[in-house]
């Protein structure tokens, strides 16, 4: 036996005492497993069954499977995220790789709005879009995620209520002010809508114990607990201030610009399929989504989602 085999062999009999099992037994088992194929490690059979369309259209099958993708790409900023703020010997390189992680799948995001802008026909569009009412791509709990582990929950406040609450706020009456409740609010009688109703009702309970669990270790507070020489690390400030615009104004305005070839196609104002003031609730400027300000400047802020999308600095 060649030694190398037999250091290997030796090591899994350390690692499977470690947890008091039987190394022939695994051993057994994988000499009468079969080969791992393409199709099994990525489930492709049930992924490619996953897209159940409800009318005939061709072009809606174009919407459903991006807005799978979305959510898959979700998934991995996520997991991206935990790995940061759990990481208890943060460094800024591995903050700045992380962060450049994130970034780089919402570049993907953004400029994959292409794929709805030129890729469905607008009149196929407007008939499918009935038959999805009152779903909304507001209801992502992914992004609502994403947005409660990214920083601290006072910037996620709907701006005309941030004077009132702080850290000692309860955390179901911050729920209760976040920025997007606006857009699932009937703006004429304040009253929940069914689309935020039934948000609520599905995934209430598992937002707020993330923000709970999230209220110390989000990326913000991560960064603002690290030691004053890494915070001031050139590289780990851009990588922060890119992330904040690529999320809060870049995908978001793609977002926007995309909703508006569909929603203001007729020359009048659609609404959004959940019901929501889609323009007031999408656009940077109302509400000042800033996940890191401390990296902002004034100026910075107070222009925060008006000037163009190039626009922001790289610190040197």
């Amino acid at each position: 036996m060649k030694k190398s085999i037999a250091d290997r062999i030796e090591k899994l009999q350390e690692k499977y005492d470690a947890i008091g099992q039987d190394l022939e037994t695994h051993l057994d088992g994988l000499l009468y497993s079969k080969p791992i194929r393409y199709w099994d490690f990525v489930q492709t059979d049930a992924l490619l069954n996953l897209q159940i369309q409800r009318t005939e259209f061709p072009d809606e099958m174009v919407f459903l499977m991006y807005h799978q993708i979305n959510e898959l790409l979700f998934k991995m900023i996520l997991w991206e995220m935990k790995q940061i703020s759990y990481n208890e010997n943060l460094t800024a390189e591995f903050f700045i790789s992380r962060l450049g992680r994130i970034s780089r799948y919402f570049d993907a995001l953004s400029n994959s709005f292409n794929v709805m802008e030129e890729g469905m026909d607008v009149a196929q569009y407007l008939k499918f879009r009935d038959t999805l009412t009152p779903a909304s791509g507001f209801q992502s709990a992914q992004y609502r995620m994403i947005e409660i582990c990214a920083t601290d929950l006072i910037n996620l406040i709907d701006y005309r209520f941030r004077k009132t609450i702080d850290r000692n706020t309860p955390f179901e009456h911050a729920f209760e002010h976040l920025y997007w409740q606006a857009a699932g609010k009937d703006y004429k009688t304040g009253k929940k809508t069914y689309l935020l109703k039934e948000f609520e009702t599905k995934y209430k309970d598992s937002l707020l114990r993330l923000m709970q669990e999230y209220n110390e270790i989000n990326l913000y507070d991560k960064y603002k607990s690290l030691p004053e020489n890494v915070r001031n690390d050139i590289g780990l400030k851009n990588a922060m201030r890119h992330l904040d615009y690529t999320i809060n104004i870049s995908w978001v305005m793609h977002h926007y610009n995309a909703a508006c070839k569909y929603l203001l196609s007729e020359g009048e104002n659609t609404e959004a399929t959940g019901g929501s003031d889609w323009q007031k609730y999408m656009l940077p400027r109302y509400q000042k989504r800033i996940f890191f300000p401390d990296l902002w400047s004034k100026d910075e802020i107070e222009n925060w989602g008006i000037t163009n999308l190039k626009s922001y600095k790289i610190l040197e």
